[in-house]
C-alpha cells in the first residue's frame, strides 16, 4: 500500500519554510529510505524507536503554532486548567478560519467534480488533513440538514476510495492518497 512505500527525496533544495527544509534535511540524512507511516510518526513525534530519535523534529505543535500566530491567524493565551497554566492558540483570524471552511463546503457542494483526479491538490489535501485531524464534519456543521448529509456522503465516499488505486491515476497526488492510507490504517 502507499502508506507502505519509501519515501525518497527528489530535492532538497530550501523551500522557505523552516520546518519543511529541517524535514527535508532529516529525510536526506536517512540511510535507508523510510515509508510514508514511519515518517508521519517521527515527524510528529510519535515514535518510540530510540534509534529513530534523532529523525524527530523537536516541537512540531509548538513550532506550528508559533508560526500561525507570527501569521495573525492564531493567538496565545494562557488558560488555568486545574493547578496548571496552559498555553493555548485560539484562532484570532476568524475571516482566514472561513474561507478555509467555505472553500471545502464549496469543494463538496458546488464545485463537486466527482473525480478526484479533477480536484484541486490543496483542497483534496486540505480534506484529507480534515479527516485525519476528525475535524471533518465541523467543517460541515453549519451547512443545513440535507446540504451537510450530502457533504458527509461525497465526502466519505472520497475517503473511502483505494489510495493505491487513486494515487497510480493522477500524478502529483501520490503522497496526499500515501497519507491518507496511513492515517486510514
Amino acid at each position: 500500500c502507499r502508506c507502505c512505500w519509501q519515501v525518497l527525496l527528489k530535492s532538497d533544495a530550501p523551500t522557505g519554510d523552516v520546518l519543511l527544509d529541517e524535514t527535508l534535511r532529516h529525510i536526506k540524512a536517512t540511510e535507508t529510505a523510510e515509508t510514508v507511516q514511519t515518517w508521519i510518526e517521527l515527524l510528529t513525534g510519535e515514535t518510540w524507536n530510540p534509534f529513530k530519535l534523532q529523525y524527530q523534529l523537536r516541537n512540531v505543535r509548538e513550532r506550528l503554532a508559533k508560526a500561525l500566530v507570527e501569521k495573525g491567524i492564531l493567538t496565545t493565551e494562557k488558560q488555568n486548567f486545574l493547578l496548571f497554566d496552559m498555553t493555548t492558540h485560539p484562532v484570532s483570524n476568524a475571516s482566514e478560519k472561513q474561507r478555509l471552511v467555505k472553500k471545502l463546503q464549496e469543494s463538496v457542494l458546488e464545485r463537486w467534480v466527482n473525480d478526484p483526479q479533477r480536484m484541486e491538490r490543496r483542497t483534496l489535501a486540505l480534506l484529507v488533513l480534515a479527516h485525519a485531524s476528525d475535524v471533518l464534519e465541523n467543517v460541515f456543521a453549519s451547512l443545513a440538514d440535507d446540504k451537510y448529509d450530502v457533504a458527509m456522503n461525497r465526502t466519505k465516499d472520497l475517503l473511502d476510495m483505494d489510495p493505491e488505486v487513486e494515487a497510480a491515476k493522477a500524478k502529483g497526488t501520490e503522497m496526499i492518497w500515501a497519507v491518507l492510507a496511513a492515517f486510514n490504517k
